[in-house]
């Protein structure tokens, strides 16, 4: 259960997708919006937070993230649980220390890379989807040619107190063979001081290689 849900946190594709026709002022609003969103990852430097990872099946794993930019992230899983995702600002890597195995992304390709390269234009790869809640703004990345990559729902709630006015609520992955995993985010703190010590990892693999440090 453990090394299937932590992949779904990587389930973002951020490529370009079709865009369906919508009426202008929708469109103007969607637009807006992306642009809001895109601001809201530009003006985060760092952030923490206590996630908490829900499957279909209703189980549930916790912990803490950490991100500063660019291109650096830290999914670190309540004890007993032996995974860690890691982003050093070049790729993304989940270490399973269970099986002593490691994979790697880079983050320029990577499904996190809606959240971790601030150059990215979310205009490009994503659509606002309707929430019915104008508190709410909910933002999808879909890429139909790669069904792997499943959909990615990034969800934010409208707050003037956060950076650029919103703050990230969680989002929700439903991968290709319809797992559904949902991610909570609360306890968000900004703009703390974060060392790049945070994204090393130690490697579980024999002979002692340690890429993270």
């Amino acid at each position: 259960m453990q090394r299937r849900l932590a992949p779904l946190i990587l389930a973002f594709a951020a490529v370009p997708i079709a865009l369906p026709v919508i009426a202008p002022a929708a469109a103007q609003q969607a637009s807006s919006d992306l642009t809001q969103v895109n601001a809201y990852i530009r003006a985060v430097t760092t952030m923490t937070a206590d996630f908490s990872q829900t499957d279909r099946n209703g189980q549930t794993l916790t912990g803490q993230i950490t991100l500063k930019q660019p291109g650096k992230i830290r999914f670190q899983y309540q004890k007993g649980v032996p995974l860690l995702i890691v982003g050093d600002g070049k790729a993304l890597t989940m270490i399973d220390y269970e099986v002593r195995q490691v994979q790697r992304w880079p983050i320029g390709n990577s499904p996190l890379g809606a959240l971790l390269d601030p150059s990215k234009d979310l205009a490009k790869f994503g659509k606002v989807i309707p929430s019915g809640d104008p508190t709410i703004l909910s933002v999808q990345a879909r890429d139909p040619k790669r069904p792997e990559f499943g959909t990615i729902t990034m969800i934010f709630k409208r707050d003037a107190g956060s950076p650029a006015g919103l703050q990230l609520y969680g989002w929700v992955a439903l991968d290709s063979q319809n797992n559904r995993t949902a991610v909570r985010l609360t306890n968000q703190r900004y703009g703390a001081p974060v060392a790049d010590s945070a994204f090393r990892w130690t490697d579980p693999r024999p002979k002692g290689r340690s890429a993270g440090g």
